[in-house]
């Protein structure tokens, strides 16, 4: 069964990333656990935008692991620099890809998946300890908007990354 997005324009996401917020400080305000903290931002996600996929992989050696998400099953292990989570990871910069099929070595884990974001998050120290993925059933579903937002939410989560 396919999954739609909630229908968003940008001035709706402006308002509901600006809801978030205050949210995810909520929720993490006491909470020290890392995988408990990424399982609430996945579902707090999910639930305000239904996008098809929205979890995290978390940097582990050489690859990135899947850490924490909602939706169908996922790839567990992807390299550095292999498909758009890779290569966020690797220019260490957010990526907007319209349509995941124009995106060069794009790893398709479902068919449903049409547009994707992917936003590298940050230790204390500063490297990157994970990346947040997420996938649209819609193509061109994300813009700078979403990239903006995105990367503020995931600052809450640096104090919990060693």
């Amino acid at each position: 069964m396919e999954q739609r997005t909630l229908s968003v324009d940008s001035k709706d996401r402006v308002a509901i990333y600006t809801s978030l917020g205050p949210q995810l400080r909520e929720l993490l305000a006491e909470e020290r656990d890392l995988i408990a903290a990424m399982a609430n931002f996945s579902a707090l996600l999910k639930e305000s935008f239904g996008w098809h996929w929205i979890g995290f992989y978390r940097v582990v050696g050489a690859e990135l692991v899947l850490g924490p998400f909602q939706g169908p099953v996922a790839c567990v292990r992807i390299g550095y620099g292999k498909g758009v989570c890779g290569m966020a990871w690797q220019e260490e910069k957010t990526l907007v890809v319209p349509d995941v099929d124009k995106f060069p070595g794009h790893i398709a884990c479902s068919p449903h998946s049409r547009s994707e974001i992917v936003v590298p998050v940050r230790a204390r120290d500063g490297h990157i300890a994970a990346v947040l993925d997420i996938d649209s059933s819609e193509l061109d579903d994300f813009t700078a908007v979403d990239a903006h937002a995105l990367e503020v939410l995931c600052e809450q989560l640096q104090p919990l990354f060693e």
